[in-house]
């Protein structure tokens, strides 16, 4: 597929549950997990542009993202939240923004199904919602609507054998944002059960940190190396093209997403489309100047 082509009450963001899944067997991967795998064979690294769907509300939000797609290899489309803990201000408030702006799950969906045909789509999101809409009603749709897979930050491995049972029967990947604290033993458990690739931290804390990568980052993602064959991509506080130059030298991909939602945000209507489309586009001139001085 190319890549540059045409329990009281709920939080905001989550509908009635249907309860948790019950075990399912390991299916085989959809066509849009397996066409994510072969963009990290054949062009990594790749570039992971993040943006809350609906933001900054539901008329522009599509237009924006395609506006991305331009440029970026992979989509991570955001599930709006009211509590998403590992992410900054920037990101709350936007996603708080696009719930204000009317977000709804078929919105969602809807966005995923738009882009699926012009770039890979990994849905980023909080277990809460998922579960409340339904885990088996998520992957049943996210699936059909052309999704590759579903990043989850909040997910722990030891807690993740309903939600992995449904996405194993539709083919969709998981992807974990692993701790660097952990060992190596607990990250050989969740590379074996994700799949797409690994969500390194390029920095501590949540995200939208605007200073330097890291230094432990390269070390980490080698550490990573030894363990498991899955790509790799670091994210958390990546916002500029000399920060994805330098992680495309040991990584699989940059995972961009605070610094669009402060290009739109910085800038009135469609200057703020055209300032997020640049950025995308410098970032990923920053990745294959990279790759060609690798090669």
């Amino acid at each position: 597929m190319p890549a540059h082509q045409p329990l009281a009450s709920a939080p905001v963001g989550v509908l009635a549950a249907d309860g948790p899944a019950p075990p399912g067997h390991r299916g085989e991967l959809g066509g849009a997990a397996h066409a994510l795998d072969a963009a990290f064979r054949t062009r990594s690294p790749l570039l992971a542009a993040y943006l809350p769907a609906g933001y900054p509300d539901p008329a522009t939000s599509l237009d924006l993202l395609h506006q991305l797609a331009a440029s970026a290899d992979i989509l991570e489309v955001g599930w709006p939240y009211t509590d998403p803990m590992m992410d900054g201000p920037v990101i709350q408030q936007a996603g708080a923004q696009a719930l204000a702006a009317g977000f709804t799950v078929r919105h969602l969906m809807q966005t995923v199904r738009s882009l699926a045909p012009v770039t890979h789509v990994l849905v980023m999101g909080y277990y809460q919602p998922l579960y409340r809409y339904g885990l088996r009603r998520t992957a049943d749709e996210l699936a059909a609507a052309g999704a590759a897979g579903v990043i989850l930050p909040d997910l722990n491995i030891d807690e993740a054998a309903p939600w992995l049972a449904e996405a194993r029967r539709v083919g969709l990947h998981t992807v974990f944002v692993i701790a660097p604290t952990a060992s190596d033993e607990r990250l050989r458990r969740i590379a074996a059960a994700g799949g797409g690739m690994l969500y390194a931290p390029a920095t501590a804390g949540v995200t939208g940190t605007t200073g330097s990568l890291s230094m432990s980052l390269p070390s980490l993602v080698r550490r990573l190396r030894t363990l498991t064959s899955l790509p790799v991509g670091a994210g958390i506080g990546v916002s500029r093209p000399e920060q994805a130059a330098l992680i495309g030298q040991f990584a699989d991909a940059a995972i961009v997403g605070s610094a669009f939602i402060r290009a739109v945000r910085d800038a009135p209507g469609r200057a703020g489309i055209a300032a997020a489309a640049q950025l995308a586009g410098e970032l990923r001139q920053a990745l294959r100047v990279t790759a060609v001085t690798a090669a």
